[in-house]
């Protein structure tokens, strides 16, 4: 049976002088984790390295992502990031101005006998 998506978490960083499209990914994906808890770990009784963790970053200049980079610095789980052509290249006259956006996905094995109370 496929993995069940628990989670979608969107986020937004920027570097505003470096021109630096690893920082503003990294810090895309932080804005979106901190959207996030996953309280359901202690409750199903599975532990973060059973999850996945897929994400991905746009930015206008994607293979100037240090994807690798981004894996290391996830806290949780087994992560993939993948770099697309999207966010804002901003000209400020003295700086570029580099906008990421990021999605996170998080994806756990089916589990049966529990549902949600709303």
């Amino acid at each position: 049976m496929a993995e069940q998506r628990i989670i979608i978490e969107m986020g937004m960083g920027n570097d505003l002088h470096g021109m630096d499209y690893t920082k503003a990914a990294a810090r895309a994906i932080e804005d979106a984790l901190r959207h996030s808890s996953l309280p359901l770990f202690g409750a199903l009784e599975v532990t973060p390295d059973q999850m996945r963790v897929q994400v991905t970053v746009a930015v206008q200049e994607p293979d100037k992502v240090d994807v690798d980079a981004l894996v290391a610095k996830l806290p949780r789980g087994r992560a993939e990031v993948h770099a697309v052509k999207g966010g804002l290249n901003v000209e400020t006259g003295q700086d570029t101005i580099v906008i990421a956006q990021a999605s996170v996905k998080a994806f756990l094995p089916p589990h049966t006998g529990w549902r949600l109370k709303g």
